[in-house]
């Protein structure tokens, strides 16, 4: 579905008269792209006192190939700079009307030190000072602990107000700019999620907040970091599910599509796209089966183990059924429980109780917003994707012992041929009812369900990421 609107307004007549008529002017984000670098530019690194992960995210950077500046506040990170023979210097704040050449690409903040609110002052004075710096599309991520790990009352306090500084920048900054919050536990790893946050991969993510809790290892490419790697998809047809599919093949996994046998064609398209445009060394698959049929889930994990087993499973199938509660038929309520919640639960039980999911693997599972702040007229499909993410928080720590990872992605308002045919004030209202201003685009979803499914998120489970630009529906 087009945003046709989006399109105008960045149009050269159409900039010229949303600005004399004083028109909002979304912009086009900027989203991966093979054919561009992924990362570049520089990084200004702020801190509080006692920061703990200066050398980690010195690693990081010079990994990914961004150089740095420090501010005032990071009184250590030029001798962690020198000690790692990385290029840096001084942060020197860049004027409101500075050339996008001079601006810095992404701030970062080591919060991890900060153990009383009164400490909190020290990212007023990085943010007041570096957000004019910042370049369109920039990045914001502060790094603090997860409160709960924190041994006394202030410390989580003040670690806890890190939420609301963080998803306030995200939304005063504007200029397609995002803001998100990484909670590191002693010794987990940050790589993989700045990887993802700092890229334009996470171009429609902003505003999130995201618990690293154990180490993990890096993958052996990151730019394929699923080579190797099995993986299943529901509803893989089309809009979201085949961009999953594609995505995870791009990024070297070997993956089976299922769908319904109504969708032969469109998923068979989608599959054969796929090997056209990413091959991975083995045959992409197709897999017909009505997840809500009682055989399901034991033909699924069968066809799977046939094949070797699955590294990784993305919960991508849903259906809605929209009513008010008052005019919905029972067969509405039951049938989207069934598909949306019950039938996610059956199918991960059959692959684990034959271990078809290889260890340690991935599970994903997709949400949405309307499961977080409800929606009018979708009480069966809100209560299906809240109960989605419930599953997922009370699964996870049952699944770490095995060494799998259980997350959950919330897609706000995506471009797709469903949200296409919602009426226009409505979904107009879904556009641009978020901190960027517009839709999501598929890829926005499968990105970050590619994140979620690689080694180096080995340290997050238990997490819901939404997907949305930032709504400003809904926590």
């Amino acid at each position: 579905m087009k945003d046709r609107y989006l399109d105008f307004v960045n149009s050269p007549f159409g900039t010229s008269i949303a600005r004399s008529l004083g028109l909002p002017r979304p912009e086009v984000l900027r989203r991966h792209r093979a054919d561009r670098a992924e990362f570049g530019g520089m990084a200004a690194i702020g801190a509080g006192p006692s920061p703990a992960l200066f050398d980690d995210l010195m690693g990081a950077l010079s990994s990914i190939g961004m150089t740095s500046i420090a501010h005032e506040s990071a009184s250590g990170w030029l001798p962690v700079a020198a000690r790692h023979g990385a290029m840096s210097g001084r942060f020197e704040p860049r004027a409101r009307d500075a050339s996008a050449s001079d601006r810095v690409e992404a701030l970062i903040f080591d919060a991890t030190g900060v153990d009383e609110s009164a400490q909190l002052h020290s990212l007023y004075a990085f943010f007041h000072d570096a957000l004019r710096s910042l370049a369109k599309n920039g990045r914001i991520v502060v790094i603090g602990r997860p409160p709960a790990t924190r041994a006394s009352v202030p410390a989580a306090t003040a670690q806890h107000a890190l939420e609301g500084m963080t998803r306030s920048l995200g939304k005063e900054a504007r200029n397609r700019i995002t803001s998100n919050l990484l909670r590191v536990a002693d010794g987990a790893d940050i790589e993989s999620a700045l990887r993802f946050f700092l890229s334009p991969r996470s171009a429609y993510v902003s505003g999130q907040v995201v618990t690293i809790e154990t180490p993990a290892a890096a993958p052996e490419s990151w730019s394929k970091p699923l080579a190797g790697k099995r993986a299943l998809v529901t509803g893989a047809a089309r809009g979201i599910g085949a961009s999953i599919a594609a995505v995870l093949a791009e990024r070297g996994a070997i993956v089976t599509g299922l769908d319904v046998a109504a969708a032969r064609d469109a998923l068979d398209q989608t599959m054969l796209s796929i090997e056209d445009a990413s091959p991975s060394g083995g045959a992409h698959a197709a897999l017909f089966a009505d997840i809500a049929a009682p055989e399901a889930p034991a033909d699924i994990a069968a066809a799977l183990a046939a094949s070797g087993g699955v590294d990784i499973v993305v919960h991508n199938a849903g259906i809605t059924r929209d009513k008010t509660i008052a005019r919905m038929s029972p067969e509405m309520w039951d049938s989207v429980i069934d598909i949306n919640l019950l039938a996610q639960a059956r199918i991960d039980d059959a692959l684990l109780a034959r271990n078809v999911l290889r260890e340690p693997g991935r599970i994903v599972a997709v949400s949405s917003i309307s499961g977080i702040a409800g929606n009018r007229g979708q009480t069966n499909y809100a209560t299906s994707k809240a109960g989605v993410i419930g599953r997922v928080h009370a699964m996870a720590p049952l699944l770490r012992a095995r060494g799998i990872t259980i997350n959950a992605v919330a897609p706000g308002f995506i471009e797709t041929h469903m949200t296409g045919r919602m009426p226009f004030g409505v979904r107009e209202a879904g556009r641009r009812l978020n901190s960027m201003g517009q839709g999501g685009l598929p890829v926005d979803v499968a990105e970050t369900v590619a994140w979620l499914a690689s080694p180096g998120s080995a340290g997050i489970t238990g997490n819901v990421v939404r997907v949305c630009g930032q709504s400003l529906i809904g926590a």
